[in-house]
Order: structure tokens, then C-alpha cells, then sequence
């Protein structure tokens, strides 16, 4: 990584802020929090959730409109319907959204619709796609692949910043290994390397890791305590209904509890979790 503009040689004292919008940035001493759930199902679906979550530290919501499925034949998203959706909540709730996208015909659309553009673990390696991330101002996200070694993502990341596109956020996703019983293994260790090796903020998303409800909690405060600046955590009004990844997905009021649990542990490290705000108006969807 010797020629890389990420490590922390050329930048020893920088610490990246990145903005998602004039009110929300990560990076800083206050921690990130996404909730959401893996698709946007509807429009009443993704209300709720806004409306549960915005009157906690959640200050972001996720919701996935392009499905790259391992199956040909199961639900690939709602597109540009689903996009329409996340930018009237993103309105509505004063709240930013993240979304992915998949590919680079998708782009222009949605970034005009969403605040943070995803970059999936089966596309951190689409080389033609970061350049052309690398082209924008777009804030992205930028998932570590199934099996990338730790200079592979950064590397990856570099096609972004390399194209002019210096808001970049790492996310720690897990990778696979021969143990079936978690989906992935999230790689913690991962987190408190990338943070010594580039001046990028790092998240955690703990529900791709564990792949099992029951085991989110944990690994996400686990996260933060490592240093993680963030989290993207899986949530569903009924996760069992959810339309892809339910098995991993927290209820709306699990989400909730998880985000409280953290403040004890942000506060040990000189950190702290957003304040509330005011319940948002009800509205009829």
C-alpha cells in the first residue's frame, strides 16, 4: 500500500469527517447509527420504520431498492419506485438514506434520490463502478468484499478517492469462512487495522456478520468498543415478514433497545451516540 493516499504515512494526524448532509456526518465523536430494513417493501412499511426511528439516536435510514440476489428468482427491488420512496422519507423525516447501487447507469438517478451511495461486497471489486463513483461528490459507502483481504479494500477504495472523490466510508461486513453456523465472520480486528492503516471513518454492519438476530447485539456493541464509527444495522416492523434477510433483521423496538445499550460504551471511549429528537408529525401515507 505503499503508494496509497489512504495510509495513515501520508495523513499520520488526519481523521476524516464525511458529511451526509449539512446535520449528519461520521467520522466525528458522535457515532453514526443506520437502521433499516435490507429492501424497501412500500411505502407504508418504510414510513413506519422512519417514524419509529426518528425520534431515537438513529440518524440515518438504509433500505435497498436494487437487490443483487444470489437467486435469478428472488425479489430484485422495487427500483425506481423504491427510490421515489427513500427521497420523500429522507424529506419528510430529515433524515439522510443510503441506498445501493449496483450499477453505473444507476448512478446519476440516485443521487439525485438518496444521500450515500452503497457499493455491495459482490461489487467492491467493479472497477468500472468505483471510477465512476470516483467522478461524483456522492458520499459512499463501500462494503469489504466476501473474501478481500484488507489491501484489496483499501485499494478499492482508492479507485474512488483516485477519480476525485474524497467521501469515502469503509464498512466492515464480515467474511465467509468454512463455519456455517454464523453467516459470516465479522472481522473486528479488521476495524481496529483499518483505522491505524487510512484516516477514513469505519462502520460495522453486524446483521451480513452474524446472519441470526440473536447474535447482533452483541457483536455490535463489540464493534464499538473496537472503535468502529458507525453501525448499519438490519430492522423490519415484523422481520419474519421481511422480504429478504429476515433472519437477521431486528424488530423495530430491538433496534431501539440495541441503540440505547451503546451510550455506556461510546461514553468509555469519548464518544456519544446523537440526542433524540421530537416525535415527527403523523401523517396519513
Amino acid at each position: 500500500m505503499k503508494d496509497a493516499t489512504l495510509t495513515r504515512k501520508s495523513n499520520p494526524d488526519h481523521h476524516s469527517v464525511i458529511a451526509l448532509t449539512d446535520t449528519v456526518s461520521v467520522g466525528g465523536d458522535t457515532l453514526l447509527i443506520v437502521g433499516g430494513p435490507c429492501a424497501v417493501e412500500s411505502e407504508a412499511q418504510m414510513a413506519q420504520v422512519a417514524r419509529h426511528l426518528a425520534q431515537t439516536p438513529v440518524q440515518a435510514l438504509r433500505g435497498g431498492v436494487f437487490k443483487p440476489r444470489t437467486s435469478p428468482y428472488a425479489f430484485q427491488g422495487l427500483g425506481a419506485e423504491g427510490l421515489r420512496i427513500l427521497d420523500d422519507l429522507r424529506h419528510r423525516f430529515q433524515m439522510p438514506v443510503i441506498s445501493e447501487v449496483m450499477a453505473v447507469d444507476q448512478i446519476s438517478a440516485m443521487a439525485a434520490q438518496v444521500d450515500v451511495l452503497q457499493v455491495g461486497s459482490r461489487n467492491m471489486q467493479n472497477f468500472d463502478l468505483l471510477k465512476a463513483l470516483g467522478r461524483t461528490t456522492q458520499p459512499v459507502l463501500l462494503k469489504r468484499g466476501l473474501a478481500a483481504t484488507l489491501e484489496e479494500f483499501v485499494m478499492a477504495a482508492e479507485y474512488i478517492l483516485s477519480h476525485g472523490n474524497p467521501n469515502v466510508i469503509l464498512c466492515e461486513r464480515g467474511i465467509r469462512s468454512f463455519d456455517p453456523y454464523t453467516r459470516n465472520v465479522l472481522d473486528l480486528g479488521a476495524v481496529v487495522a483499518l483505522k491505524q492503516l487510512t484516516h477514513l471513518p469505519v462502520m460495522v454492519d453486524p446483521s451480513h456478520a452474524a446472519g441470526k438476530r440473536e447474535l447482533v447485539p452483541a457483536l455490535a456493541r463489540a464493534a464499538i468498543a473496537a472503535g468502529a464509527d458507525g453501525l448499519m444495522v438490519e430492522c423490519h416492523p415484523v422481520p419474519d415478514q421481511s422480504v429478504s434477510d429476515a433472519r437477521q433483521a431486528l424488530s423495530l423496538e430491538a433496534m431501539v433497545d440495541l441503540v440505547h445499550s451503546l451510550g455506556p460504551i461510546a461514553a468509555a471511549l469519548g464518544r456519544h451516540l446523537a440526542p433524540n429528537r421530537a416525535a415527527p408529525a403523523l401523517t396519513t401515507v
